[in-house]
């Protein structure tokens, strides 16, 4: 009888995950549950500290505030120069998924102690690449199982402002990876629409970020929708 083969790793299902960036800000709670009750599957909080990126938006206090009005899942992804800073107060805040980005921690020895960190704060760990920076950068920590983190974001537009156009010279970053790690939620986030949505799920991008696509949309379900149903498509 011959040897059943190996179960083949399957890409992790999609989430789309509006930024609340492109959301208004005095009505954060609504604007979470417009998007959470028309299909979003997380939050995605843009958080900068006007160092790393020259735009300042809010912090682990306004995390807080949400987190008592929405049971949805609040993926935080940071701009800041000391991310180690902000692992206990966003822990504290209620905030579900850390990425930071491997340009602020000096070395690679860094970079693991921040996602150890992260993880025994009891959030999940991502790990940020702005356009400049390969995807060779993060292999050695993925390829541990024991620092392996839970995402990788794949930035398609440079940090710090929404809006931008979306980049795509980088899904060749996001084909490598999604090759070399089939089971990884790879995230991306910068000018996604229904025009650029299927080179990201094409290229194998699973986690989709999209700010003034789904809040400024007619009908934000339906674009939520269309979102989804390229990623499923492609990925297929």
């Amino acid at each position: 009888r011959s040897p059943r083969a190996p179960t083949e790793p399957t890409m992790p299902a999609c989430k789309i995950s509006p930024s609340l960036l492109a959301a208004d800000f005095a009505n954060m709670a609504s604007e979470s549950k417009k998007v959470l009750d028309g299909g979003a599957d997380w939050l995605h909080l843009d958080i900068m500290d006007g160092h790393f990126v020259p735009n300042l938006t809010f912090g682990p206090p306004v995390v807080q505030s949400l987190s008592k009005h929405t049971d949805g899942f609040l993926d935080c992804h940071l701009m800041v120069t000391d991310p180690s800073a902000y692992v206990g107060p966003l822990a504290a805040a209620g905030a579900h998924m850390f990425t930071f980005h491997v340009e602020a921690v000096k070395d690679d020895e860094e970079l693991r102690a921040v996602c150890a960190e992260v993880r025994a704060a009891g959030m999940k760990v991502g790990v940020a690449l702005k356009p400049g920076t390969s995807a060779e950068a993060v292999f050695a920590l993925c390829d541990d199982s024991k620092t392996k983190p839970d995402m990788v974001l794949v930035m398609t537009v440079e940090p710090g402002f929404g809006g931008q156009k979306f980049q795509p010279e980088m899904m060749p970053k996001v084909r490598s990876l999604r090759q070399r790690y089939p089971d990884l939620d790879i995230q991306v986030d910068g000018g996604l629409a229904p025009a650029t949505i299927d080179a990201a799920a094409d290229a194998g991008a699973n986690v989709i970020v999209a700010g003034s696509a789904v809040f400024g949309a007619p009908d934000p379900a339906a674009a939520i929708a269309a979102l989804r149903r390229a990623v499923d498509q492609l990925s297929g």
